[in-house]
């Protein structure tokens, strides 16, 4: 008689780590703005760090409806999947120990060149792309710079998608194996225009092929009845995502990575 076949145990995904898995509150990041609380969580076996922040612990900003950014930070996550570059950490919305929140895997950054940097020069170095001037002062200026960097062209572009109005330095977290995360994104969706980050060093360019071939994507995905229209719908309003529709058909129209409007601080602050 055979010996009765193992079935090998179920892999549990990251998604469901994070969304069914038991919280435990190791520690608080004090330097952000709204409660952000350092995390374990486990299920079935396996284990990780995270991020979880509560809607109770949220500060109420004028240009965002009140307890709304957690689901804001989850769609951004979702928008990020179905461009296919994995942008942004995997995020999901749930019940904590302090109510709903967000719950983020937490992203060890890792060691590597520098993304962003000041020189003292009027252009950039081969390599690199120029934000803007800034006081460094003693009635000193320098050139603010970023990576000419694929991956941050990537980020800029999804950023103009999902409105981030706070792209900081500090939002950007270089992973393992030559991976880059951006994190932060609460204040994002509005149906204004308030596009605001340091990415700024390919505005007016063209799109890269690639970029436009995500943009078409994003367009089919986001119509009435696809899969992430369906997913934003429960998390933005229908206002927002109608303009998110739009930012896609505008980026697409123009073939071109968008410029500061002159309507807005075009750069967050602080900077990094």
């Amino acid at each position: 008689m055979s010996a009765p076949e193992r079935i090998p145990p179920r892999s549990v995904t990251t998604a469901e780590l994070l969304a069914k898995g038991e919280l435990k509150v190791r520690g608080r990041i004090r330097e952000a703005s709204n409660a952000v609380l350092f995390c374990s969580v486990t299920y079935e076996g396996r284990e990780a760090s995270c991020v979880y922040k509560p809607v109770a612990g949220e500060r109420p900003l004028w240009d965002f409806p009140d307890g709304n950014l957690a689901r804001r930070e989850v769609a951004a996550y979702e928008v990020s999947e179905a461009t296919g570059w994995g942008l942004v950490p995997t995020t999901v919305l749930r019940d904590g120990p302090y109510g709903e929140g967000m719950c983020q895997l937490w992203i060890e950054a890792a060691a590597e060149s520098e993304l962003l940097a000041l020189v003292d020069a009027e252009e950039p170095e081969a390599g690199w792309k120029a934000i803007g001037f800034a006081e460094v002062g003693e009635g000193r200026t320098a050139l603010l710079v970023h990576a000419d960097d694929e991956r941050l062209r990537r980020l800029a572009v999804l950023d103009a998608v999902i409105n981030n109005a706070d792209r900081k330095g500090g939002h950007l977290l270089p992973a393992d194996e030559g991976r880059l995360y951006g994190i932060d994104h609460g204040v994002t969706f509005n149906a204004e225009n308030k596009l605001r980050t340091l990415l700024w060093g390919w505005a007016g360019e063209s799109l890269t092929p690639e970029s436009i071939e995500v943009l078409q994507g994003l367009r089919e995905a986001l119509r009435d009845g696809a899969g992430l229209a369906g997913k934003l719908a429960e998390l933005i309003t229908a206002v927002e995502l109608d303009a998110t529709r739009a930012r896609v058909d505008a980026l697409l129209t123009a073939g071109k990575h968008p410029e500061p409007s002159g309507e807005w601080p075009a750069i967050p602050w602080p900077p990094v």
